[in-house]
């Protein structure tokens, strides 16, 4: 019986686990994005969360903090100041306490160990490999994001190359909803790269504690160089310090002493020290100061804010998957300005034959998608047309050229068509007319559009409005914009 009991208490999640179970939910309380296939973009996603939890997960409330600094190198100073301050507060406050406890990812990485198989105990090579991280941290988050931040083409090297958390809480997740398989014709040799580098940390982290914290992760890095100053974590009294290293045998991290950078306050140690030299940092433990007296009340005190905490807890998370599940319904979530998800319309494709029972959704292309707005009778638009269909032609795996006609003398287009783009790679439609109006049709309205032509509207992959342009484009125009979103 008492094997049968502690097999059960080994089943029995700890409060970490739990605690971490709750964090990764909160993180990505939009449930409803799992269901619809799509990124969450309200008000929220401005807000870095502490652990590594990718921007483009369906679930996601809030942004990658790795995501977010090698973004802000290309942007303006307030963006990098911001972004920065919220990092330094996460570090002075949490250290890699975040790692032990708030972090997704790292939770997943757990779970995975708990595997039943023969496991690789940490040796002096681990430890010298947990080096490795620091590097990553200098070259993939700092050096390759800021030197091509000067060429004006950002480039969050670590997300695109190495990030697992993204490749399986982004990639994978959308890819699994039915209504992005689209999006498969856009895969490429980095999705096949970054794909094969999941799977192989994964499999590792069922043989390898925590693999990918130990010697990949540069924000655990980043976190760890905190260890020492920050508030919350463990602290070891060395006046009370015996040196019988049973910390040290405990932790399965390549710690050398408690607290130091490898340290993820995951409070193990704790449990098995003998002389109670090690604690959590600003608590005083009372364990030998209760009288004898007061230890029953001092429990059902302790029992009665525990229920309180898991209580509001509880409350918080509920109410937090409430309101993204009632936002992502009533919000719009489509606009006319720079970061809106466009608007979304299947319009009538035009042919040299005429105009075809075909259709096509600018948003739904799977590719990036140039929208140029145009008319037969537009002089300016004319004359920009062969840029577009040289970028169609030179991009035409990566970039789909919409070009829709205006509802005026929308009938010319079919013989414009045969006779000058009869072999182009840019697919011609038409608008839908709009009744109140007879010369601007209906999308280009609900795309912003103000009777001025030509007008152009970039979207990435996902049908995010990149970049509007209300003037007449030349072929670089065109590359640069299509470049900047490719990177």
């Amino acid at each position: 019986m008492s094997k049968i009991i502690e097999k059960i208490k080994r089943l029995k999640p700890t409060k970490r686990k739990i605690i971490q179970l709750y964090m990764a939910l909160l993180f990505n309380a939009n449930l409803k994005g799992f269901m619809q296939g799509s990124i969450y973009q309200g008000n929220s996603k401005v807000t870095c969360v502490p652990g590594l939890n990718c921007y483009s997960c369906p679930g996601a409330i809030g942004a990658c903090p790795l995501g977010s600094l090698q973004g802000s190198f290309s942007a303006d100073k307030s963006t990098l100041f911001y972004v920065g301050g919220i990092l330094l507060l996460y570090c002075i406050l949490f250290g890699r306490f975040i790692c032990g406890w708030l972090c997704p990812f790292g939770l997943i990485q757990e779970l995975l160990h708990k595997i039943k198989t023969p496991k690789l105990k940490k040796n002096r090579f681990t430890k010298i490999l947990s080096y490795l991280k620091y590097v990553i941290l200098v070259v993939f988050v700092l050096i390759i994001p800021i030197s091509y931040a000067f060429r004006d083409t950002p480039l969050p090297a670590f997300c695109k190359y190495i990030c697992p958390a993204g490749t399986l809480e982004g990639g994978l997740s959308l890819l699994s909803n039915e209504v992005n398989n689209s999006y498969f014709s856009m895969l490429g040799p980095i999705f096949t790269w970054k794909f094969l580098l999941l799977v192989s940390i994964m499999v590792a982290c069922i043989f390898i504690f925590r693999m990918f914290c130990r010697f990949i992760c540069p924000l655990g890095a980043l976190y760890g160089l905190f260890n020492k100053i920050s508030i919350f974590g463990v602290k070891l009294d060395n006046s009370k310090c015996i040196n019988c290293d049973l910390c040290k045998k405990k932790c399965q991290m390549d710690i050398s002493h408690v607290g130091d950078m490898e340290c993820i306050s995951c409070g193990e140690c704790i449990d098995v020290c003998p002389t109670n030299a090690i604690s959590w940092k600003g608590i005083k433990t009372t364990k030998n100061k209760i009288p004898s007296d007061d230890i029953k009340s001092h429990k059902k005190a302790r029992t009665v804010t525990r229920i309180i905490s898991a209580v509001l807890m509880l409350a918080v998370l509920v109410g937090s998957i409430a309101f993204y599940w009632n936002e992502s319904s009533n919000k719009a979530t489509y606009g006319t300005a720079i970061g809106d998800r466009c608007y979304s319309a299947e319009l009538p494709i035009v042919t040299s034959e005429g105009i075809s029972d075909k259709t096509i959704n600018p948003t739904k292309t799977g590719k990036i998608t140039i929208v140029n707005f145009w008319g037969t009778w537009c002089t300016p638009c004319i004359a920009e047309l062969p840029y577009f269909d040289q970028i169609a032609t030179n991009y035409k795996d990566d970039v789909t050229v919409v070009a829709v006609h205006s509802s005026l003398s929308c009938e010319t287009s079919p013989e414009f068509v045969k006779n000058k783009y009869s072999d182009s790679n840019i697919i011609f439609a038409n608008d839908i007319p709009d009744k109140s109006d007879t010369f601007n049709g209906e999308y280009y309205l609900n795309l912003g559009g103000s009777g001025t032509y030509p007008y152009t509207i970039i979207l990435d992959e996902f049908g995010v409005i990149q970049e509007i342009f209300v003037k007449a484009l030349h072929y670089e125009d065109l590359e640069n914009a299509v470049n900047k979103i490719q990177n």
